[in-house]
């Protein structure tokens, strides 16, 4: 049950979603590939270096709520867009590009943002995740478990909207130079992009063929994030005990579920729309808890790290590609 004083900073984190998700229905938003996501944490920065201040105390329970629990719940709920058959659509080689770039792009992401940028570990690993596996959902999913603070978490989701949204337009303009299939462009870029909503917009701009398999790539990429966080959770800092992030195992669970299709068709799109309006709510609250301050301290770094996990999706990412898909030709 939740408690009364929390309700006043819910239904504040809640509204600025719903701007957020009507903002992204709008046709420029569309084109751009921007999620309810992005957009509902960029609302909700708005409202944290405006009016929310001088209503914080009131608020604040409610809203640490939303970016806490809600996230979670989210996450769990998230898992219901996947299935396992999902895998059997793009092979042992989809599969494989997938683990391959998740993992290089991440552990690069933490190699890069400490020795070459001087960042923490928790700023490189969040931008790592959204850069290796779904943008801003892994970035929101990662900050429980490496205790990540709300303005690094921001930064984080900012390189994915910069540099997915640059992905949109740039993988559709090397198409033609690529040499690659409609199916294999499709893997390409559902193993390299950030966000699903960028992967449909690249793949829909070369056909629809290239859109699906890009799609499926895609959300095998996304069904491995509650492995990367049970095994994130293992290497926990300053801790010998494992914690197991609860929510992860659970979203495993979920995505079992849905691949029995033993639930309607009808019950599993309205908790995608629930898991989408939960998700909204929780980047809202973390937008509100973000001061622009504290992101222009992080200055130009974060996004010189995300510059350069941004080349290596590209380029790395087309050679990963093309050497596992010539051994499973």
């Amino acid at each position: 049950m939740i408690q009364k004083n929390k309700i006043p900073g819910i239904a504040l984190a809640a509204a600025l979603a719903a701007i957020g998700m009507a903002t992204a229905s709008l046709p420029f938003a569309k084109h751009l590939g921007l999620s309810g996501l992005t957009l509902a944490i960029v609302v909700g920065i708005l409202a944290g270096n405006t009016f929310f201040p001088r209503i914080a105390n009131s608020m604040a329970q409610g809203v640490d709520f939303s970016r806490s629990t809600l996230l979670r719940a989210g996450i769990i709920f998230f898992g219901f867009r996947i299935s396992f058959q999902q895998i059997l659509q793009v092979g042992w080689a989809g599969t494989a590009i997938d683990v391959v770039m998740l993992s290089l792009t991440f552990l690069l992401a933490i190699y890069l943002g400490r020795k070459v940028f001087g960042l923490d570990k928790q700023t490189s690993m969040l931008i790592g995740a959204g850069s290796a596996i779904c943008g801003a959902a892994a970035v929101l999913a990662t900050e429980p478990v490496i205790k990540g603070q709300a303005h690094k978490v921001s930064v984080a989701v900012a390189t994915v909207v910069v540099f997915g949204t640059l992905s949109m337009f740039l993988y559709p303009i090397l198409y033609p130079h690529l040499g690659l299939s409609q199916q294999a462009y499709g893997i390409y870029a559902g193993s390299t992009i950030h966000e699903v909503a960028q992967v449909v917009a690249a793949g829909n701009s070369i056909s629809e063929q290239a859109a699906d398999t890009a799609v499926i790539e895609k959300m095998l990429r996304v069904m491995m994030l509650a492995p990367f966080l049970l095994l994130l959770s293992s290497f926990g800092e300053g801790e010998r005990k494992i914690s197991i992030p609860w929510f992860a195992v659970f979203f495993i669970v979920a995505s079992a579920i849905n691949s029995l299709h033993i639930i309607p068709e009808s019950v599993v799109k309205v908790i995608e729309v629930v898991d989408t309006v939960l998700l909204a709510t929780a980047m809202a609250a973390l937008g509100l808890r973000t001061h622009v301050g504290a992101i222009k301290q992080a200055g130009l770094k974060p996004l010189g790290l995300a510059a350069l996990l941004f080349t290596f999706l590209i380029t790395g990412g087309y050679a990963v590609n093309r050497i596992i898909m010539h051994f499973a030709a």
